[in-house]
């Protein structure tokens, strides 16, 4: 093969004294490699954690040198901004108050291939990180959960953990979930998971909200068991377990109705069929029997009740419809993404002025 003589060239990278076809490969080559890097984004939405969120930063620092630390703080009235910043994180603000709120605009903000997503209470051990990231390029999963495993009798509250156990059993009634522990904060992701997730929780909803699209999607995830610890001194808990209960509750049943929504209102209108033959055939049988309906109200009354179950039911079909145009919509979104793991940009994705240089060069041979 000749070697050709000539100056280098920005297009091909090629050089004096090289093949222009080994020049082009080899641009190619560096390019693949440099977008096999993945960048990692550790995300930690905070809210008055003065007390550990420098700790949390420098674990997560140590077990992830690499990655890139980014602290949201959620309108605190401490120096949680302040020690963030100091133990080497990003600091950023959300005005809108709550969880939910914070991870929509974390999500929105951040670009990478693989988002660690954690709370900034050291509660969650930083070190298995590299762990579960590697489970998720190693197996091209999209979702890593780690499940929670107590190391201590303290770290929950009696009706925090009454309520797990309820809601994951609901989830899983209600969506065929496989989880044990959908109120998990600590979780890693894929880039297409996150930038086709539309995030509408406002609060603690977010990590059912967070399941729930897995399961809507059906995504490839997992549960890894990981040591759950005990908040440091002067660290306490934002959870309010009535009220976010409440709002955990509404979020289910709101997201079952969008998700299923031929279930959730065929449930209503067989509901309402029931109580309507109840209500009437009484009152059929006495029309039979004596040719006269003595009880108009309650005649009425079926009538009416049978009327809406109709209705429920033409519902649930037109809204299944809707429903299903929009899960093709997000899974369209989720394909334009590559799986971790994998290049962002095959070989004939290249600009067209590499593939051109490469054509030049291989015809010059």
């Amino acid at each position: 093969m000749d070697n050709l003589k000539s100056p280098v060239n920005s297009a091909t990278g090629r050089a004096a004294g090289r093949s222009p076809a080994l020049a082009v490969l080899e641009d190619l080559h560096n390019r693949l490699a440099s977008e096999l890097e993945l960048r990692i984004a550790v995300l930690l939405p905070c809210y008055n954690e003065e007390a550990a969120i420098g700790q949390t930063v420098s674990a997560f620092r140590k077990s992830l040198p690499s990655a890139t630390i980014y602290v949201y703080d959620n309108n605190s009235s401490d120096g949680t901004a302040e020690v963030a910043r100091a133990a080497g994180a990003i600091v950023r603000h959300e005005t809108f108050q709550g969880k939910g709120n914070v991870v929509r605009r974390m999500f929105a903000d951040v670009d990478a291939d693989v988002y660690v997503l954690a709370d900034g209470d050291m509660t969650y051990d930083p070190t298995a990180a590299p762990a579960l990231i590697e489970r998720l390029t190693g197996e091209q999963l999209d979702m890593v959960i780690a499940a929670r495993v107590e190391t201590a009798a303290q770290n929950y509250r009696a009706g925090h953990r009454f309520g797990n156990r309820l809601f994951n059993g609901l989830t899983g009634f209600l969506f065929n979930s496989p989880f044990k522990d959908i109120f998990s904060g600590y979780r890693v992701f894929s880039r297409r998971f996150v930038k086709s997730f539309p995030a509408s929780s406002r609060g603690f909803e977010i990590e059912s909200e967070l399941t729930v699209h897995a399961l809507d999607l059906k995504l490839r995830c997992v549960e890894v068991g990981v040591p759950y610890g005990v908040r440091p001194e002067n660290s306490f808990s934002k959870l309010k377990t009535y009220r976010d209960g409440f709002r955990i509750l509404v979020m289910l049943l709101n997201m079952f109705r969008m998700v299923s929504p031929f279930r959730f209102f065929g449930t209503i209108a067989a509901s309402l069929a029931v109580v309507a033959l109840l209500l009437g055939i009484p009152v059929v049988v006495t029309w039979f029997n004596t040719g006269l309906v003595p009880r108009f109200p309650t005649a009425i009354l079926a009538a009416a009740i049978a009327q809406v179950s109709v209705l429920m039911l033409i519902c649930g079909v037109i809204i299944q419809a809707i429903a299903e145009t929009r899960r093709e919509m997000k899974r369209f979104r989720y394909l334009e993404l590559p799986a971790p793991g994998r290049p962002k940009t095959s070989a004939f994705q290249q600009p067209a002025q590499t593939r051109d240089a490469l054509g030049d060069a291989i015809l010059r041979r």
